[in-house]
C-alpha cells in the first residue's frame, strides 16, 4: 500500500489548490474522487466542439489581486462579461436591475425618474418590519420589480412560496441607477480559455489522481499522515446529528443544429410557470465558432441523499446543526475540512480559492 503526507477527499477548487501547493512543497499528496472527473462543480467537458458547463454556468470574478495572480498561473482567461437576461412571459429585461431594466418596465430615461417611481411603490406598501422574503423583497425593490424578476424566480430556486422564506435571504437587492448590464462589479472577470477542467489538470500535475472512489467506503486502502475532507461533513460523520439540508439542480443538456440559440450565455426565465429557472447556451461563454450549439435547462430540486447538493440552506436550523457537526470536526485528529461541502457554506470560485491558500499557509507553513 502506497504511503502518503496528504490525501485530499474531492478533486475541486479547494482540493486542487491545496494539492498543488503540497506537492509544490515536496510533500507527497494522492487525490480521490468519487466522481469520474476532476474539478467538481467547475467541471467543464468538450461536447461537438464547445466547452460544456456541465454542473451550471461558471463565471470567475474577483477583486482579490492574490487569487486573480494565482488563478492565472494556470490559464488564459478571455474577457467575457456577464450580462444575463430574463424573460417574463413575453417581455424581456436586462439584469443586473438597471436604468436598462428600469427604461423597459416603465418607458422612463432618467435615474431620478426609476427612483421615484420606486420609491412611490414601497412607500404605497407600508412596510415597516418585514417578516418573510416577500415583504422584505417588497420593501426594496417596489412591486413590478418584484412581481416580474424576482418572485417567481425565487420560488422555483427555493421550492416554496416567498412568504414562506425568511427575509433574511435577500438582505440587499442592488439597484444601478446607470445604463449598465454588467452583472458583477469586481475588477477582474472572465472564462478560461479552454475550460476550467484544464486549470485543475494543471493543479494535480504532481498528485496522484483517483477517481471513482469513495473515501467513506475504502478509507482504509489508503495509508496517509493527514486528510484534507472536502466532502459533505455530516457524512462523513454519519448524519449523527441528522442531515444538513441543500437545494439541488437538474440539468437537461441537447446539441440544437442551430448556430445561435437565444443570442446569450445565461438567460433566467421568471415566471414560476415555467419549470426551468434558466438556459445555459455554452459557446457564448467562449465565443465558440461552431455551426450548432449546446444549451442546458437549469431545473432547482429539493436535496435528498444521493443527489448532487449545491446551495446549503443556512438558515438558523441548520447552521445550529452545523456547529455540532463542526465541534465533532475539531476533535477528528489529523482531518482537516473545508470546501464549500466540508464547511456547510456557499462559495464563489475566488473565495474558496483564497480560503484555500490561508489555508496552505497555516497547514504548509507558506
Amino acid at each position: 500500500m502506497s504511503h502518503y503526507d496528504y490525501l485530499v477527499v474531492g478533486a475541486g477548487l479547494f482540493g486542487c489548490v491545496f494539492a498543488h501547493e503540497a506537492a509544490k512543497a515536496g510533500k507527497r499528496v494522492c487525490v480521490i474522487d468519487r466522481r469520474d472527473h476532476i474539478a467538481g462543480n467547475v467541471y467543464t467537458k468538450e461536447q461537438a466542439g464547445i466547452n460544456v458547463h456541465v454542473y451550471g454556468a461558471h463565471i470567475f470574478h474577483t477583486s482579490d489581486e492574490r487569487v486573480w495572480r494565482y488563478i492565472n498561473q494556470f490559464c488564459t482567461f478571455n474577457h467575457y462579461i456577464n450580462s444575463p437576461i430574463a424573460i417574463y412571459k413575453d417581455e424581456l429585461y436586462n439584469l443586473p436591475f438597471n436604468m436598462n431594466t428600469f427604461s423597459k418596465l416603465w418607458g422612463i430615461r432618467t435615474p431620478d425618474e426609476a427612483k421615484q417611481k420606486i420609491a412611490s411603490q414601497i412607500e404605497g406598501l407600508g412596510i415597516k418590519e418585514p417578516k418573510n422574503l416577500e415583504e422584505q423583497a417588497l420593501s426594496l425593490v417596489g412591486t413590478d420589480v418584484y412581481e416580474k424578476l424576482i418572485k417567481g424566480y425565487t420560488e422555483k430556486q427555493w421550492g416554496r412560496d416567498c412568504k414562506d422564506l425568511p427575509a433574511s435571504i435577500i438582505r440587499r437587492l442592488p439597484l444601478r441607477f446607470i445604463y449598465d448590464n454588467n452583472y458583477f462589479n469586481d475588477r477582474y472577470q472572465g472564462i478560461p480559455e479552454g475550460g476550467y477542467t484544464r486549470i485543475c489538470e494543471k493543479m494535480l500535475e504532481q498528485a496522484e489522481i483517483r477517481l471513482n472512489e469513495d473515501f467513506l467506503s475504502s478509507k482504509n486502502q489508503v495509508s496517509y499522515d493527514k486528510l484534507i475532507y472536502t466532502g459533505q461533513i455530516d457524512e462523513y460523520f454519519g448524519y449523527e446529528y441528522g442531515p444538513l439540508e441543500y437545494r439541488s439542480v437538474r440539468f437537461e443538456t441537447e446539441e440544437l443544429p442551430v448556430e445561435n440559440y437565444q443570442g446569450n450565455a445565461v438567460v433566467n426565465y421568471t415566471e414560476r410557470e415555467v419549470p426551468y429557472t434558466r438556459i445555459i447556451e455554452h459557446k457564448h461563454f467562449e465565443n465558440t465558432q461552431a455551426p450548432h450549439t449546446v444549451i442546458s435547462r437549469e431545473f432547482s430540486a429539493e436535496w435528498q441523499q444521493g443527489m448532487e447538493p449545491y446551495y446549503p440552506i443556512g438558515d438558523g436550523k441548520n447552521l445550529a446543526l452545523y456547529e455540532k457537526y463542526r465541534q465533532l470536526a475539531e476533535k477528528e485528529e489529523n482531518v482537516c475540512f473545508g470546501g464549500r461541502l466540508g464547511s456547510y457554506k456557499y462559495y464563489d470560485m475566488d473565495k474558496v480559492i483564497g480560503e484555500a491558500l490561508d489555508f496552505c499557509g497555516k497547514e504548509l507553513g507558506q
